[in-house]
């Protein structure tokens, strides 16, 4: 055997070295992690051999206060028998459970009064005539619904008293029953009143439907095989009631097949605009001229990602995920579509940056639908949580139907999205065809908790356990001249390790929606040196040298 020479025994030694690094950081743990806990809920999609579309496409669900104790509750839509859209039998009921901490869920479903009576898909919540308690918005197909909070723990369906019930719930002369998927509050015109949006799918009837197949074996079909619906924006009168200003305001001119809205205010202009994802078709982003909405997707160039192809456009987040106080635009979709990732560039429009950011590489091969970006190990970096599974039920190597969620890990910027699932503890729950997502803190811990929906099966409640979080701080808004929420609101925290930007939304995910504090991971400062607000009413409020690890709230001045 000839012996090595010098330049071997050299190379041989960097490469144990290496594997021996390599080694070391595979075994390192995982920057977030999660612990998984279940909760008494199944969502019912009634799945049937004729392969409904609707079927796969239900799973909205809340976390928000209902009854001002300080613990975040949940909410979960349900859906109901697919031929007669009602729910006929109480395994249909959507549910609204009480956090009494330490884990403890209370189903206060049938004592609230929020059942529910259709085939319901989204939620979104939030307190429209300011009184101090959150109201509920349930978006269905063909029938949606608006639950004024009582503030004794009960709810009323207002949706005939508020004036909603001849736009939503009945058959439109051009484009029929309405299917709603989703809804954003949102004070479109900054008078102090939160207005509603709603995100409108496809004309579908149980009765006249395309049948579509895979090798003779029934599926659900392409949205190309229906047409669009448009969105529609109701206008808050301060009196309980709302008006249909769809086409007042150019929304009802752009008919799409809408699958989730996210809310910010992209240019900061101090009104707030409107993303909107379609299904298999461009996207739309409704920019806020103050008395109507222009859609810009192309000018901005987020009408379709940098391949130039459609596709299914889920889930998404409206927020800024590189701190440079620009809100971006993350949303998912099927396999081999990728998550795209669009950078706000801070002069009117957005470039994508799926590929260079090591998204598309990380994501290609996943199928998603909720989305969110929050800082779930507090080191001052958003980072993207994903609800995953696909839509068709059956089965095939190169697009697995039952998946894991996964949640990307925000480097910052020096690195790329790192995709961690078994890494974060989110393989102790089946793969499955996981839908809607909501957040928050459930336990107090300052750590973001996430509650996830999937097509018959439990839901999951992730308890973030990440081991190496850092300090943090909650800012509890609460208007004045401003809607009482505080919706549209962006928050700017200055650490020594620098600056960091948020705003006030409940629209996040798919169908979905999450009533929090305005979160913020401090990493290693526990304090904050300034916290600055720029409230909708165009006040601008500035706080020195505030603790963090606490909720702060924060009243806007008069």
């Amino acid at each position: 055997m000839p012996s090595l020479g010098p330049a071997r025994l050299v190379a041989c030694g960097l490469l144990v070295a290496t594997s021996l690094v390599l080694l070391h950081a595979s075994a390192l743990p995982s920057p977030i992690r999660f612990e998984l806990k279940r909760i008494p809920f199944r969502l019912e999609n009634d799945e049937t051999p004729a392969k409904n579309a609707p079927e796969t496409m239900a799973g909205g669900v809340a976390v928000f206060d209902y009854n001002g104790d300080g613990r975040p509750d949940i909410f979960f839509t349900n859906g109901a028998n697919i031929a007669s859209l009602k729910k006929d039998d109480p395994k249909y009921r959507n549910r609204l459970f009480r956090n009494d901490g330490h884990g403890v869920f209370t189903d206060v479903t049938d004592a609230a009064g929020v059942a529910g009576s259709g085939y319901d898909m989204g939620v979104a919540v939030a307190d429209y005539d300011n009184d101090g308690y959150p109201d509920i918005f349930v978006a269905g197909l063909h029938h949606s619904t608006l639950y004024h909070n009582n503030r004794n723990g009960t709810f009323t369906d207002v949706t005939v008293k508020s004036g909603l019930e001849a736009s939503l719930n009945r058959p439109d002369p051009q484009y029929g029953a309405f299917w709603a998927i989703t809804a954003a509050w949102v004070d479109v015109n900054n008078d102090g009143l939160l207005d509603l949006f709603v995100v409108n799918y496809m004309q579908w009837s149980y009765d006249v439907h395309p049948l579509c197949g895979f090798q003779g074996v029934a599926d659900y079909c392409n949205p190309k095989f229906y047409k669009g619906q448009p969105n529609q924006l109701f206008l808050n009168k301060g009196d309980g009631t709302f008006e249909d200003v769809s086409q007042a305001w150019g929304i009802r001119e752009h008919a799409g097949k809408g699958m989730g809205v996210g809310v910010a205010d992209y240019d900061l202009d101090g009104r707030p605009d409107l993303f909107v994802t379609n299904d298999a078709s461009y996207n739309s982003l409704f920019h806020n001229l103050g008395n109507r909405f222009e859609e810009v997707a192309f000018e901005t160039g987020v009408a379709l990602p940098e391949d130039g192809n459609f596709i299914s456009g889920m889930g998404l987040d409206f927020r800024d995920f590189n701190n440079d106080g620009y809100p971006d635009i993350v949303f998912v979709a099927l396999n081999n579509q990728t998550f795209p990732l669009f950078q706000n560039t801070g002069k009117g429009d957005f470039r994508e940056v799926t590929s260079p950011s090591g998204m598309r590489d990380a994501s290609l091969q996943m199928s998603g639908f909720g989305a969110g970006l929050y800082d779930f190990d507090n080191d001052g970096w958003k980072d993207l949580f994903v609800t995953r599974g696909h839509v068709e039920s059956i089965s095939m190597p190169s697009q697995p139907v039952d998946q894991y969620n996964t949640v990307f890990h925000n480097p910052g910027p020096s690195g790329k999205w790192v995709a961690l699932t078994q890494e974060a503890g989110l393989d102790a729950a089946p793969a499955a065809r996981h839908r809607g997502c909501a957040f928050g803190d459930l336990d107090g811990d300052g750590r973001i908790d996430v509650v996830t929906t999937a097509l018959g099966q439990e839901a999951e409640i992730w308890m973030n356990r990440s081991q190496q979080s850092g300090h943090w701080l909650d800012i509890a808004l609460r208007g004045t001249k401003s809607n009482r929420d505080g919706i549209g609101a962006r928050v700017k925290v200055v650490t020594k390790g620098g600056a960091q930007y948020n705003h006030m939304t409940t629209s996040v995910g798919y169908a979905s929606s999450s009533d929090g504090p305005v979160h913020f991971g401090l990493g290693a400062d526990s304090r904050a040196q300034r916290i600055e607000i720029h409230w909708p009413s165009g006040i601008v409020q500035t706080l020195e040298d505030v603790d963090g690890d606490r909720i702060l709230k924060v009243t806007e001045p008069d």
